[in-house]
């Protein structure tokens, strides 16, 4: 059994077994293949760094791996050392904490050799064969890993090839659970490339290129790999952007509040010609008008508006309402409403064939009969209903048995039905009741509507993207159009759709029922649905007060004053007014020392019976840096049908796209 045990410089022992992957040289650049003691990484290599001034690191193998030491030569350490453990390979590094910067590198253990990890020194592990990974902090990794000592203390390097570094990139830094917009995931991946590429040797003093969190790059291994993400990689493998044929710069941002910022701005330094600010927007939109004759009033049963989910029902061929209001109030004839009971079971895979439902007046126990038959519940209200709870919610009604009383309280606790007085459980229910229990019921079971994004509509048919699939739906006649806001959602005789538009839909007998759509506020800015495009931060004086302090030594805070706007109105600017002193920040150092998510904002202040300030309030937008590609507006751009070389261009003043192999 292999050994790796750490010290410091008093060789205090911590423990450590080891087993892993095969061992290598370091990565040169030049040829189709690297290969590390025969271990293949495809060019182009990329070295990045997992952690600094670590105190132990614990990596786990996929099946065996090796071990060297690598320094003026090359020594085997530990060979399929795995197989010690019963396939439960693991290494352990660890060392004291020591707190003088020059004691950081610690001295390993292996096999009874001394190793230490200086800056000439490095121990390499690398997977048994190419199919195996690495794994580190409970992620899996491709590639091989670099163990090595430096005056930053010691760094756990992952060095793989460009591409696999990418496939976890884009879906670190663009979601395709929540943009899986192909174009947009493009975007993303030549933006992430050509940052790298642009920042290849940018740390060569320690080892690596790039760091693994948002100060390069986010990239998390391949635990958060989606293939959406790795199709957008796969399929523009090599793309790059270039300005002048040289690589840009790809800086990105999350949300830019509508417009991104020029880069000298938030940066300082010289104007970059292909980082200008630009307003996220899209000219020449396409969009489209559905109208119908059908709608429902609002009518409410026990403070809730009942026409929604009664247009739910009708969507799913459960009942036809005819529209008026003495429809809902009429109460419900018994074949009228043993025929809802049935449809209802039938809408959610229950067969009815051998049910047969007693003809009688659809009181509240008489329908929760229905139900109990129809749907098979007997056993639920058998079990899920205790005595004192039945007695607790039905309030010990009189003309009760006690069937009945485990069933409506049932239905009362699951809110199928509302509060109901003692002499409401003997009336006849009306249409409207009936159908907000029926709507009830159905919630039990699932979600009836599905939900994607528009694409396009064509003579009544709707071509939607739903989790990255195409499909198309066919408008029926008449259909029930809904516009949802803010959580609530209304009918609508007209609806106005755009692409990328956010559509739910019941569908029944091949044919959309209902439609409902998710309004946004009128505004032609496209990273507007984010919820980071507007936001609100309210500070106490004397929080800001500490916050600042640390920074600058103000004293107390007495104001802050902006004094120069950017080309997008960011704060590029600012004057932090104390007692003790006054300081001018400007940049991207404005939104850190602040605590902001962007420079895009405006401050008011809350004030005492003497005018001084007790709280600033915040109201910007955007989140990020602001310059470059903006995230959320290069999903909306795809959702509208925009190409990934249209939104880079978008975004990155006159640059082309070139392919780099």
């Amino acid at each position: 059994m292999s050994r790796i045990i750490g010290l410091n410089h008093k060789y205090f022992v911590l423990g450590c077994l080891v087993l892993f992957f095969v061992g290598g040289r370091p990565v040169e650049f030049g040829r189709e293949t690297v290969f590390f003691q025969g271990f293949p990484i495809p060019k182009p290599v990329i070295r990045i760094a997992l952690g600094l001034n670590l105190e132990d690191v614990h990596i786990h193998a996929s099946s065996g791996m090796i071990i060297y030491r690598v320094a003026e030569n090359y020594k085997l350490l530990a060979e399929d050392a795995s197989e010690a453990l019963l396939g439960f390979p693991e290494a352990w590094i660890i060392r004291e904490e020591v707190t003088e910067r020059a004691s950081k590198r610690p001295w390993v253990m292996v096999n009874d050799e001394l190793v230490n990890l200086d800056g000439r020194t490095s121990l390499y592990f690398i997977p048994a064969n190419p199919q195996s990974y690495l794994n580190y902090g409970g992620k899996n990794y491709r590639g091989i890993f670099v163990l090595r000592g430096s005056l930053e203390g010691t760094i756990l390097i992952n060095v793989l090839n460009l591409e696999d570094y990418l496939k976890a990139v884009v879906p670190g830094e663009l979601s395709p659970y929540h943009f899986g917009e192909i174009e947009a995931l493009k975007a993303q991946a030549i933006a992430a490339r050509t940052y790298a590429l642009k920042n290849l040797g940018r740390f060569d003093d320690l080892g690596f290129d790039l760091y693994a969190t948002p100060q390069s790059q986010l990239y998390e291994g391949m635990s958060i790999e989606h293939p959406q993400s790795n199709r957008a990689v796969e399929e523009t493998k090599g793309e790059v952007a270039v300005y002048d044929g040289k690589l840009i710069n790809a800086l990105y941002t999350s949300t830019c509040g509508g417009a991104t910022e020029n880069a000298e701005a938030m940066f300082g330094g010289n104007p970059v010609p292909y980082l200008k600010s630009t307003k996220c927007v899209m000219e020449n939109e396409q969009g489209w008008t559905l109208q119908t004759g059908q709608s429902l009033p609002p009518y409410f049963v026990g403070g809730g508006d009942v026409s929604r989910k009664t247009a739910i029902l009708a969507a799913l061929g459960i009942l036809a309402p005819d529209g008026g209001l003495d429809w809902y109030k009429s109460p419900i004839p018994p074949e009228e409403a043993t025929a809802w009971v049935e449809n209802a079971a039938l809408a959610v895979g229950r067969k009815t064939d051998n049910i047969e439902l007693p003809v009688e007046p659809a009181t509240p126990s008489a329908f929760g009969r229905w139900i109990v038959d129809a749907f098979g519940w007997s056993e639920r209200i058998e079990t899920l209903v205790g005595k004192s709870e039945s007695e607790h919610a039905t309030e010990n009604p009189a003309g009760l048995k006690a069937g009945e009383r485990s069933l409506l309280a049932d239905f009362l606790i699951s809110s199928v039905y509302p509060s109901m007085t003692s002499s409401a459980l003997h009336e006849v229910l009306t249409r409207a009741e009936a159908a907000a229990a029926l709507s009830g019921v159905i919630g039990l079971y699932r979600d009836p509507f599905r939900q994607a994004n528009l694409i396009s509509i064509e003579k009544n048919v709707l071509l939607v993207t739903e989790e990255g699939e195409t499909q198309s739906l066919d408008l029926g006649p008449n259909p029930y159009l809904l516009r949802s806001l803010e959580g609530s959602a209304s009918f609508s005789l007209s609806l106005d759709l755009e692409p990328g538009d956010a559509v739910k839909w019941i569908e029944h007998e091949g044919n959309v029922r209902l439609l409902q759509v998710q309004s946004i506020p009128l505004s032609n800015v496209r990273d507007q649905p984010s919820r980071y495009h507007s936001w609100q931060v309210r500070t106490a004086r004397e929080d800001l007060e500490a916050r600042l302090n640390e920074y600058y030594p103000i004293g107390k805070l007495i104001d802050l004053v902006p004094r120069k706007h950017g080309a997008s109105q960011r704060v590029i600017e600012l004057s932090v007014i104390g007692r003790e002193s006054q300081v001018l920040v400007t940049g991207l150092k404005i939104r850190q020392v602040l605590n902001l998510r962007d420079n895009l904002f405006v401050i008011d202040r809350e004030t005492d019976e003497e005018g001084q300030p007790t709280h600033f309030l915040f109201s910007g937008k955007g989140w990020g840096h602001g310059v470059g590609l903006c995230q959320v507006g290069a999903f909306r751009m795809a959702q509208k049908g925009a190409t990934y070389e249209e939104i880079l261009k978008k975004y990155y003043s006159g640059i082309k796209i070139d392919k780099r192999t």
